[in-house]
């Protein structure tokens, strides 16, 4: 596929409760530890948000808010539909739409024998595309800069805005437009009528470096840097995530604590949480789910 063709692909029961029945007296519990091991379980989650979220710059954590549409060039079209329908249902599973056949990619992977080259040669060929150029919607120049030039196997840019929640518009003047009309129905440092909505991900894939990886483990690594803003830089060595699949083939695929990380990045209240306190609200409500699995009995 050529520069221009992959620059036009950018244009991108309530039942009746039962009498409650006597219980039986049991010997006083200690709940000291567990307050203990609450507070060291949302350190740990709080070291790994912040070590992978990498939102636009002064902006919280954005997430998909309209119907999510993947499209896959320059593989074969059984592998290609897989990443498809793989990412799609990761995205129903969050509570996001999934676009029908047919529909205008905004979600664009791109598998290459040249991952470098055609990241560079993209944005060179469409630079408004990775830049809009209003305030808040992308990572830095420097972040741009790194995906054009890296050795890395996948990489991925997002477009992210904030946005009206009441009236769906952009909040953010784009360079030859005027000034946006925000709506105001919360006068509050915490609470706020603007959410930050994801317009695009631009991932490329590079077929060598990639070649190891099973079909499943390359789905759900671009499943998971579609759908959330992921640093490319982030440490994770620490965490378990299929972020470490390069450096740990065992790891099969999206794991317990990407998926806890997801559904709390789409369970915040985007519309009523400002964005300084977004990040925050990601933590707690990771940390809640992380404490019922690690207290859910498990199977004999």
């Amino acid at each position: 596929m050529t520069f221009s063709a992959l620059a036009m692909a950018l244009g991108l029961l309530a039942q009746t409760p039962a009498p409650p029945q006597p219980q039986a007296v049991q010997d006083p519990v200690e709940l000291g530890d567990v307050t203990v091991e609450a507070r060291r379980l949302r350190a740990v989650v709080q070291d790994f948000v912040g070590e992978i979220a990498a939102p636009a710059a002064s902006r919280g954590p954005a997430r998909w808010n309209g119907a999510v549409c993947v499209g896959v060039v320059n593989l074969r079209a059984d592998v290609a539909q897989y990443i498809v329908d793989r990412t799609s249902d990761v995205a129903r599973e969050l509570g996001v739409a999934a676009g029908e056949p047919g529909c205008s990619p905004n979600v664009l992977i791109i598998a290459a024998a040249d991952g470098r080259a055609v990241a560079d040669g993209i944005v060179a060929a469409r630079r408004n595309a990775f830049n809009p150029g209003g305030s808040g919607m992308t990572r830095s120049l420097r972040a741009l800069g790194e995906f054009r030039s890296s050795d890395a196997p996948i990489r991925w840019w997002h477009v992210s805005g904030p946005v009206d929640s009441e009236s769906g518009e952009l909040a953010t003047r784009l360079p030859g437009y005027e000034a946006p009309r925000i709506n105001v129905s919360r006068a509050s440092r915490i609470r706020t009528d603007i959410r930050d909505d994801l317009f695009k991900a631009i991932i490329v894939v590079d077929v060598e470096q990639v070649a190891g990886l099973s079909l499943t483990q390359l789905a759900d690594y671009c499943a998971l840097v579609a759908l959330a803003q992921v640093d490319p830089e982030a440490d994770v060595a620490a965490f378990d995530t299929i972020l470490n699949v390069f450096a740990d083939a065992t790891v099969p695929g999206l794991t317990a604590w990407d998926m806890d990380y997801l559904n709390a990045l789409y369970g915040v209240e985007q519309s009523s949480v400002g964005a300084n306190a977004r990040g925050a609200e990601i933590v707690d409500q990771m940390t809640r789910r992380r404490m019922m699995e690690v207290a859910a009995p498990t199977a004999d």
